[in-house]
């Protein structure tokens, strides 16, 4: 057949298609409208879980910085604290937690939905990526205590602690404020609380706690002198503490862009908003350190870039970039003081997580009423102060009294001469750095960070 004849013949049988009732019939605007809502659904599902799976690794970065900023006798410990927490935490909160979180509720505690119970995969599939991005931030919420109760706590304390953070503690509060997420919801956030991705729910929380362990505790043998100041306890690794900053910074783009739970535009924003805070919060106490006491603090400083993530957390959708800048810059300066009024009273709190994530926390769910971009009124600025104190009264006290039965019955905390050995040798039997010898510098009577201030000798083993 002659190839000019080829074209001709192919329109000749598309043209008769449609009598022969061949021809496929046009989509409807119907069938466009769901193709369209299964594709955002999809996308949904994708974002949530690559903001969970953000999330999640922040894990590694509150382990690295917890490490850096401790003693390298007691590194094994941190990294098994921070390893079990998230992991007995998990099967807590699929057990308990999430039903109480979440579950149908009367405004003050959720009362289904436990082991998930109440949920078929096929009828309710979207309670999986749900369930994986908030237990993410339970986990975080739990963490937060191994750095502030840090090279003097008993592992098996520490473990059931660990439990009720995320079992009951987190998850109640949380049905208070983000209880209508899902099924529930709860009585703050129906007076109009708001409280974006957590800055009170996830991180006071968890620092409220913090505070009654680090006050049931007691401080570190040598942290205070014999007149009762303060005295230096360096970390052996700020490198490693850095670069645990670093993987914060990183993870919290999925913290707060992922609260959206929704692929759409508004997370572009939402991360601008996250990285600037932090930005304005690590310069801020950078030049705050540097005035205060004649070099720019390098321990600090990390901290501040911290201050200002946990800050813009609660207000990161409802601020401007400006706004925001503001937001983790008074953070950054607020850390500061706030590092240096809790040591003063007697507090030891060895990574300055109760002033990161407690005390700038509550900045930011206040400043979601300060700098909202719909206005100001005294009512917002109320109820938001209100959610602030009703998380201290209800993590503190309640963090209190568990602390309290916990030293009462297993004990809380270790011995003397535990503390002194190091706690990988003493809970583990273990060494983070088995090819290391730690020298205690002359003067320092034997004690790691003894009330002389100095630090620890890292050195390589000689061979005998």
């Amino acid at each position: 057949m002659p190839v000019s004849r080829v074209p001709l013949l192919s329109a000749l049988l598309l043209a008769a298609l449609p009598l022969l009732g061949w021809a496929a019939e046009a989509p409807t605007a119907a069938d466009n409208a769901k193709a369209i809502a299964q594709v955002q659904t999809h996308a949904n599902y994708l974002w949530t879980l690559v903001a969970a799976f953000l999330v999640f690794f922040m894990q590694p970065g509150f382990a690295m910085v917890e490490t850096g900023f401790t003693r390298a006798k007691n590194a094994c410990n941190i990294l098994m604290k921070n390893l079990l927490d998230f992991s007995i935490g998990s099967l807590a909160f699929w057990a308990v937690g999430f039903g109480l979180m979440f579950g149908a509720s009367n405004g003050w505690i959720g009362t289904s939905g436990f082991f998930f119970s109440d949920f078929a995969r096929d009828q309710d599939p979207w309670v999986f990526a749900f369930w994986m991005f908030q237990v993410v931030f339970a986990g975080t919420a739990a963490t937060i205590c191994s750095g502030a109760m840090a090279e003097r706590t008993k592992f098996l304390g520490y473990v059931i602690y660990a439990v009720l953070v995320s079992a009951v503690i987190y998850p109640i509060f949380g049905s208070w404020a983000w209880g209508s997420l899902y099924k529930g919801g709860g009585w703050l956030e129906q007076l109009g609380f708001i409280d974006f991705a957590g800055s009170t729910v996830v991180h006071s929380i968890g620092a409220w706690v913090a505070l009654a362990g680090a006050v049931v505790l007691g401080p570190r043998l040598g942290k205070y002198g014999r007149d009762g100041k303060p005295q230096p306890i360096p970390g052996h690794n700020l490198p490693l503490a850095a670069l645990g900053v670093f993987i914060l910074w990183f993870g919290w783009f999925g913290f707060n862009p992922g609260s959206t739970t929704t692929a759409d535009t508004s997370i572009a924003r939402i991360a601008v908003n996250t990285n600037l805070a932090a930005a304005a919060g690590a310069v801020a106490t950078m030049l705050v350190t540097w005035l205060r006491f004649k070099a720019p603090d390098v321990g600090l400083t990390l901290n501040g870039a911290l201050a200002g993530l946990v800050a813009i957390t609660a207000p990161c959708n409802n601020v401007s970039p400006t706004s925001a800048v503001i937001i983790g810059a008074l953070a950054g300066v607020l850390v500061v003081y706030a590092v240096l009024f809790f040591e003063r009273r007697g507090v030891d709190d060895p990574v300055g997580a109760v002033s990161v994530h407690g005390v700038c926390g509550a900045w930011g769910t206040l400043a979601v009423a300060l700098f909202n971009e719909t206005g100001f009124t005294w009512v917002a600025l109320g109820v938001q102060a209100l959610g602030v104190v009703v998380a201290f009264v209800w993590a503190f006290g309640l963090g209190y009294l568990v602390f309290k039965l916990i030293a009462a019955t297993v004990g809380l905390r270790v011995s003397p001469e535990e503390e002194l050995e190091g706690l990988d040798l003493a809970e583990h039997r273990a060494q983070a750095y088995p090819d290391f010898a730690l020298v205690h510098p002359a003067g320092a009577g034997g004690l790691q960070g003894s009330s002389q201030g100095l630090p620890i000798d890292v050195r390589p083993r000689q061979n005998a």
